[in-house]
């Protein structure tokens, strides 16, 4: 479900605001923006008004305790979820609504189709095809949903194997691979999309410590060679430090804190966010 186009025109002018929640970076042009998203799950909510935006190129890691929304937050803007209320916009369009003969209207699948292809995301699970080979796995989106060539897939696919470094993988299937592989082969796949914005959901949570530094090795040269936004919900309090542009703080489905990771991991203003912080050092 999705809000009532009525809704919207206030959108931009009344945003919901409550004290706790942190303003706002001023981003001219934003290329993933949430205004005012309300996600429910029956009588709970998960996303509560979300004001977010996100500038081209930014790196933003997501962090915060379970049930807060950071994931759902993904999944929305990957159309995995609808929303109650609000607009999603990704690079200066609606995501979740689309002109009508008297205003905005719920966008129809194939405008959802069309916006969805600009966002790439890797999940917690590696979700492979088990029947296929690396190469496989990497070459059927593209075929199959954006319809290249199979000799041009073929080809990207080799070279995106080979930057997460399963060069010598491709004639391998899933169960002859290990975690950190199989996660690898699942951001070529993703990248093989050509996305503007990808999306990370803890994806180094399903692996043993030892397997978490070969995937995020992947992440960080994504991060420091090619032009692509990201957006991260990890656990990782280091790896986010060390990566991100920005850190949000999610509690009780809004950002309560953010800003820069040295910032907002010495010097966080919410006493939520200290609780947090200090949690997770313990368990650490």
């Amino acid at each position: 479900m999705i809000a009532p186009v009525s809704n919207l025109a206030t959108l931009a002018t009344s945003p919901q605001q409550r004290d706790h929640v942190m303003p706002e970076p001023v981003i001219a042009q934003p290329i993933v923006a949430f205004r005012d998203v309300t996600k429910r799950y029956g009588n709970f909510t998960v996303l509560d008004g979300l004001n977010l935006e996100v500038a081209p190129g930014e790196k933003v890691a997501i962090i915060g305790p379970s049930g807060s929304g950071k994931s759902t937050l993904l999944r929305v803007l990957m159309t995995l979820e609808g929303i109650d209320q609000g607009m999603i916009e990704v690079d200066g369009e609606s995501l979740t609504h689309m002109p009508g003969r008297n205003g905005l209207v719920s966008a129809n699948e194939r405008h959802v189709r069309r916006v969805r292809a600009k966002i790439g995301m890797v999940f917690q699970s590696f979700n492979l095809f088990p029947h296929m080979s690396a190469l496989q796995n990497v070459i059927e989106a593209p075929v199959q949903v954006l319809g290249v060539k199979p000799a041009e897939a073929r080809e990207r696919a080799a070279e995106l194997l080979e930057m997460v470094g399963l060069g010598n993988k491709f004639d391998h299937y899933p169960s002859q691979l290990s975690g950190g592989q199989q996660q690898r082969v699942a951001i070529a796949r993703a990248l093989a999309m050509r996305p503007k914005v990808m999306l990370f959901d803890e994806v180094t949570s399903a692996l043993d410590p030892e397997l978490c530094g070969e995937v995020l090795n992947v992440i960080r040269r994504l991060g420091s060679e090619h032009n692509l936004t990201m957006l991260m919900v990890t656990h990782q309090m280091g790896f986010a430090r060390e990566f991100a542009d920005r850190v949000c703080f999610f509690y009780k489905g809004q950002i309560h804190e953010q800003g820069a990771p040295a910032q907002l991991y010495e010097n966080p203003q919410q006493e939520r966010t200290r609780a947090f912080l200090s949690a997770v050092r313990e368990a650490n």
